[in-house]
């Protein structure tokens, strides 16, 4: 076991045996977190790889995260341009191939996957039209994705929330898909902060392997600088979670 230096405390334990795997965190113009994101795989045990949004190739990733921020300003619509970008491209043919790559979208990053049809649905503002930011608690809804298996199914956690565009919307029949599936993999609790239907914080495709929520895990990785509750390290799962499906895996 090896320990990994916070910014401003002791030091956190991680597994050696993880760093073999690779995760790859999306960089467009107008990305604010990724950092973040690289250095939550750190904390998880992985190795994060650097991928710029026009690179052509996806550098032999294992998984791969797209963080949130604000791609090309979010003109047009949140994401709409930046599903456009070369790296996207490779991306989406992975997710979709045999080797179902899983694929990671938080806040801006799961705006990309709607817009990319990843995933079904789409997102617009606020139903109060401001930006919010918050702790926001979330309950467990599916822990069968390649996300989210270190979880327990209802169980809740706390990380935080900052968005303007965190609307979730969809029809009623994929709504309904979603649910009798088992797709929707998170929902809020105790309030709706940004108006999303049925209380949906994230989602997952078909097989488990892309999963999309607005609230940042990558904000919840590290004891004192995250939410108060349990450390402030309830965002870590995500990253465990796929780094253990994906040694498993390679076992």
């Amino acid at each position: 076991m090896t320990e990994l230096p916070l910014i401003g405390g002791a030091p956190v334990a991680v597994e050696p045996h993880l760093a073999g795997a690779k995760i790859g965190v999306v960089t467009f113009p107008g990305t604010l977190d990724d950092r973040d994101a690289a250095r939550a795989v750190r904390l998880a045990g992985g190795t994060a790889v650097a991928l710029w949004h026009a690179d052509t190739q996806l550098a032999d990733v294992d998984a791969v995260v797209i963080p949130g921020g604000f791609s090309y300003g979010d003109y047009l619509r949140a994401g709409a341009i930046s599903r456009f970008a070369p790296l996207m491209s490779r991306i989406i043919d992975a997710a979709n191939s045999d080797a179902k790559l899983p694929v990671l979208g938080i806040c801006n990053g799961f705006q990309i996957l709607t817009e990319s049809h990843l995933l079904p649905g789409s997102m617009i503002k606020n139903d109060h039209l401001k930006f919010l930011c918050r702790d926001q608690v979330l309950r467990v809804e599916n822990n069968n994705t390649l996300w989210t298996s270190d979880y327990e199914a209802g169980q809740e956690i706390t990380v935080p929330l900052k968005n303007q565009d965190g609307q979730y919307i969809a029809d009623d029949k994929t709504l309904d898909a979603l649910e009798a599936e088992g797709r929707v993999v998170f929902r809020y609790v105790g309030w709706n902060p940004n108006g999303s239907r049925r209380d949906i914080a994230g989602i997952s495709n078909a097989t488990g392997n892309v999963v999309g929520l607005m609230p940042h895990p990558e904000h919840a990785v590290e004891p004192g600088f995250g939410p108060e509750s349990n450390a402030g390290t309830d965002g870590l799962g995500f990253f465990t979670s796929v780094l253990n499906k994906i040694v498993g895996g390679a076992q």
